[in-house]
């Protein structure tokens, strides 16, 4: 993500004390590019980049206590967007605060969704 580093003067993370910030995270490849294949892809690839950014500071999916996930067509893919979410943060006895908010557009062309998330750094 040094590219977007770079370019925006942008942290993926920044770790205080026992907790980790995750900036959003969207459904685009290693080179930056935004996954348009599928909706389902594109969910996942955002999904695996918050992975990325988690593991590098030392925590990961089940350890988030705070999400804040950003949609264009929030109503039309929310189904989706759920059944993907459940597949790296699956139902507990505690479930995650969770605010899922519907925008008309995102950074880049092309780009649904956008991972923001807390979780603690065991």
């Amino acid at each position: 993500m040094a590219h977007l580093v770079e370019r925006f003067n942008y942290s993926p993370a920044v770790k205080v004390g026992s907790l980790i910030y995750c900036s959003g995270q969207a459904g685009r490849d290693s080179e930056m590019n935004v996954i348009d294949s599928s909706l389902e892809d594109h969910f996942v690839a955002a999904w695996e980049n918050l992975g990325t950014v988690l593991r590098a500071g030392g925590s990961d999916f089940e350890h988030i206590v705070e999400m804040t996930t950003y949609h264009v067509g929030l109503q039309d893919h929310l189904p989706l967007f759920l059944d993907v979410r459940s597949r790296y943060i699956p139902r507990t006895d505690v479930p995650t605060a969770w605010s899922a908010i519907g925008v008309s557009e995102l950074t880049f062309p092309g780009q649904l969704v956008e991972l923001k998330a807390v979780a603690l750094v065991p």
